[in-house]
């Protein structure tokens, strides 16, 4: 599906027959919030793909999540608004309709923005503090323009407020839960380290146990060692078996014969 884009106004004679120009196109506003990619694009394709109202235009490295919840009567968009996820910010565009207030146009735009938001938890999160200033700007600039509507403006911002606060503890209850995965990796990792070290430990002889195996080699071949079919059969590196011998000639057990 192409964008939405708004054009300007067409000469008449210009015009396909029977297209006419809204008397009062909409405006477009917008605004940006930081976040970070944790997923994939595609992943979050995956997901939005179920709801039916949306349409999705992938590009190179950005997600544009479209609604169109309304056409003109040249069946172009009219009331609608763009999503497009980047890597690193959210860019929300949407259109302002002359019946439909700036301010209360923006408070459902933004209650939109967090439905959105919780479906794609995992996979791209946004800056909170960010988020939160944006709610309390907008609702802080609803209420300040609050007229005979005020009842019915107030219970929007009661429904939008509490959709946040549920936002919120569910952001608590993630950065729990993520708290809680780290303490257990850890955990498991010290696990596995002590683990390690016991199977080295039971496997491997000590050097006092390997000095013996090396006087007993030599007298049971007649004072030579074969170092590579030593090591092989205890497992040890040449390395190694040369450090023992040289502790065992300079401790006076074994003398080098010329």
């Amino acid at each position: 599906m192409a964008l939405p884009t708004l054009k300007q106004a067409t000469p008449a004679s210009s015009q396909p027959p029977g297209a006419k120009e809204p008397e009062h196109p909409p405006q477009v506003d917008g605004f940006k919030i930081k976040g970070k990619m944790k997923g994939s694009l595609k992943d979050m394709t995956t997901v939005l793909r179920s709801i039916s109202f949306l349409e999705l235009a992938p590009e190179k490295d950005v997600l544009n999540v479209i609604y169109v919840e309304s056409r003109d009567i040249n069946k172009s968009p009219y009331l609608f608004s763009i999503l497009k996820i980047k890597e690193d910010e959210v860019e929300v565009l949407y259109s302002i309709p002359p019946e439909i207030g700036p301010k209360k146009r923006r408070v459902d735009v933004i209650r939109y923005l967090i439905n959105i938001l919780s479906l794609i938890e995992g996979s791209f999160s946004v800056d909170n503090k960010t988020l939160y200033q944006l709610i309390e700007n907008a609702v802080k600039d609803l209420s300040g323009s609050v007229s005979v509507e005020y009842s019915k403006l107030y219970t929007s911002y009661d429904s939008l407020k509490k959709e946040v606060d549920d936002y919120k503890k569910k952001i608590d209850r993630i950065t729990e839960q993520n708290q809680a995965l780290m303490t257990k990796n850890y955990e498991l990792k010290s696990q596995n380290d002590d683990l390690r070290l016991r199977v080295e430990t039971l496997e491997g002889l000590s050097d006092d146990a390997l000095k013996a195996k090396l006087q007993e080699w030599i007298l049971e071949h007649n004072g030579s060692i074969n170092l590579t079919e030593f090591t092989k059969m205890y497992k040890i590196s040449d390395a190694r078996a040369e450090e023992l011998l040289n502790k065992l000639v300079s401790e006076g057990y074994l003398e080098v014969v010329q």
